[in-house]
């Protein structure tokens, strides 16, 4: 029975996928990419400021 429960499972879950994947442009992608490059920089460069700003307190 537990068998049967994670096949269907495993199926259900594959289709919900690949059918989210199909209606997702390749413009979608790429600015989804773009996007979270711009916030990981974004990220990295406010962390490096508060650590100066942080040592010249000290």
């Amino acid at each position: 029975m537990m068998k049967i429960n994670q096949q269907l499972g495993i199926g259900t879950t594959g289709g919900t996928l690949l059918s989210i994947a199909g209606q997702l442009g390749m413009h979608d992608v790429l600015k989804t990419a773009i996007l979270a490059a711009i916030g990981a920089v974004v990220s990295f460069s406010v962390t490096l400021l508060l650590q100066r700003l942080h040592r010249r307190r000290r």
